[in-house]
């Protein structure tokens, strides 16, 4: 058994789309997080392991920012990967152009729709920003791209304005159109009401493209997908502007073990990816981070460990394997004779019961004092109880 769900979820009748198609945006959005500089063989590495597990579409930068950010794109263009390859453009024929030359599959136009930002960044009115859009799908399409229209800030958007400009998209020739949760702030509820609502004026595919400010972003793209949208904008670790974006891994792995969804990913490859993104942009993953963080199959609780050394479904939602994680068992003051036992035969090292507990006695005492139990130190406590070992 690879992985053990409520089985109350199976009572919940939940209707995906057939086709769920996942674009991933670390490559852009999550280079815009603060402090983050990729160059053009580290986006390769992480293009190409992207599609090594499988990823659909790849969105592999903005090219008008710069030289060096269309050199990127170019490169990984050229590595003729599987993933579909799709850049950020504004609605301007400029933009358009250097997506055309960089050879991609597709481009995302976005123009800001709300009337928050219309007012204080665009000083434009709603009729003019709908020419603008328009022009540029149409561009685009002349050229046989693949173009998605994003409209930013959309869940803040007055809804019979997002439903006409997106209307206009798909009839200018759209193939997906977007909903940017710019800054995270819908409800996985009024992310669902949206979605219905747009679904029931469009054919064109509909992408969610969600913020993580309130935590949100997981439940958002879950949300709007079983209210009928077909595609979602991830990143890897969730990085991204901000609070960062929908974690690709999270999602992948939700829909898979909660929901019975598989994407058909090469799930293997996520651990080694998680770690890749991480230390190509040096943004550290949380310890608790979901599904790849180092606590999420570290074990210390000796009521923990003892259940999880006979049956690990009993404290993990799935096997570690399947991620290409592994398993740690680690000792502190909450663990047991089990767990240090466990520690002992992998070092290879028998002991009396008697040894046993005092080796336990010293791990709680040690970990209590503020140290942690290392190799090293395990070592010099189990030498302290028996004599020389070698760990």
């Amino acid at each position: 058994m690879k992985h053990f769900v409520s089985p109350y979820n199976q009572s919940v009748d939940l209707k995906f789309p057939k086709k769920i198609t996942v674009y991933d945006t670390t490559l852009r959005d999550g280079e815009q997080t603060p402090g983050v500089c990729l160059r053009t063989p580290e986006k390769l590495k992480i293009a190409k392991k992207l599609d090594e597990l499988g990823i659909h579409q790849i969105e592999a930068g903005f090219p008008i920012v710069s030289n060096e950010e269309k050199r990127s794109v170019k490169a990984i263009v050229s590595e003729d990967l599987d993933a579909d390859i799709l850049v950020l453009s504004r609605t301007k024929k400029e933009d358009i152009d250097i997506a055309i030359d960089c050879g991609v599959d597709g481009i995302i136009t976005f123009m800001a729709t709300s009337d928050l930002h219309l007012k204080h960044k665009f000083r434009m009115t709603r009729e003019e920003i709908l020419n603008v859009c328009m022009k540029s799908i149409e561009h685009a399409k002349d050229h046989g791209m693949f173009v998605a229209f994003s409209a930013e800030d959309a869940t803040r958007t007055d809804l019979d304005f997002l439903k006409e400009i997106y209307k206009k998209a798909e009839i200018y020739g759209a193939d997906r159109v977007h909903i940017a949760d710019t800054v995270g702030a819908i409800s996985p509820q009024g992310m669902s009401y949206l979605v219905k609502e747009l679904r029931s004026n469009l054919k064109a595919e509909i992408a969610l493209h969600c913020h993580n400010d309130f935590g949100m972003a997981l439940s958002n793209s879950i949300s709007g997908l079983l209210a009928g949208a077909n595609a979602v904008s991830t990143t890897v670790n969730g990085i991204g502007e901000r609070a960062g974006n929908t974690p690709l891994e999270e999602l992948v792995m939700a829909l898979k073990i909660i929901y019975g969804v598989d994407l058909g990913f090469n799930i293997t490859k996520f651990y080694e990816l998680s770690r890749l993104v991480e230390d190509l942009t040096n943004i550290k993953i949380p310890e608790n981070k979901p599904i790849v963080g180092r606590n999420v199959f570290r074990h210390e609780s000796g009521i923990h460990v003892d259940a999880v050394l006979e049956e690990p479904l009993t404290y993990e939602p799935f096997l570690p394997e399947l991620i290409g994680h592994q398993r740690r068992i680690v000792l502190g003051k909450h663990s047991g004779c089990r767990a240090v036992k466990a520690k002992l035969d992998e070092c290879g090292i028998n002991v009396t019961k008697d040894e046993l507990c005092k080796i336990v006695k010293k791990v709680k005492r040690e970990r209590e004092e503020g140290k942690y139990i290392n190799d090293k130190l395990f070592n010099q406590i189990v030498r302290s109880v028996r004599g020389p070992v070698d760990i």
